[in-house]
């Protein structure tokens, strides 16, 4: 399922956005879970958890979605 993620600000952490989609429940299990699922970003495989994610980069997590990261244009100046 694709669907799109808006940034609240410039960037956010891989491990971060995990969290935020509910695909972990705290920042101490991104680690373990790059380390057993692929993540892609723009395409490319990644397992970095610091990994800076900002606007118009496509995040893919098999099993759960596509997301296409934003930025809401109202706070875009």
């Amino acid at each position: 399922m694709k669907k799109t993620f808006i940034l609240k600000t410039e960037y956010m952490t891989l491990g971060q956005f995990l969290k935020e989609v509910d695909v972990i429940s705290s920042g101490g299990m991104a680690k373990w879970f790059l380390q057993e699922h692929t993540v892609f970003v723009d395409g490319e495989p990644e397992n970095r958890r610091g990994r800076k994610l900002y606007a118009d980069m496509m995040i893919e997590i098999p099993d759960v979605g596509t997301f296409f990261m934003e930025t809401n244009a109202s706070d875009a100046k």
